[in-house]
């Protein structure tokens, strides 16, 4: 059985994150609520364990936190920074680099 990939959005406010999450969603894929702050973004990825992570805004400490925690997850962010796996040069292009990425696999339970 398969697994939707879970995609998470991290932006510095509600409205630039509900920007995010619009540009971010795919029939491929699930959406987490997403957070607006490192602390809350940290607790999110802990409880949803998300394969990937679209994070845009001043959030470099966050990626360096999460790609050195967790070395297989996807960092989509909109700059560079340390730990990132590509870098979206605009909302639009989120989603096709989001495509980019394997299904999970393994049993559900």
């Amino acid at each position: 059985m398969c697994r939707a990939t879970k995609v998470m959005c991290v932006a510095p406010d509600d409205a630039a994150l509900a920007a995010l999450k619009r540009a971010s969603v795919g029939a491929a894929w699930e959406l987490t609520p997403g957070a607006t702050d490192l602390r809350s973004a940290l607790d999110q990825i802990d409880v949803e364990r998300p394969h990937a992570l679209v994070v845009f805004g001043p959030f470099e400490q966050l990626v360096a936190l999460v790609s050195e925690r967790f070395p297989g997850l996807r960092i989509v962010t909109d700059r560079d920074a340390p730990g990132a796996s590509a870098v979206a040069r605009s909302a639009d292009e989120v989603r096709d680099l989001l495509t980019e990425l394997p299904r999970p696999g393994g049993p559900v339970g």
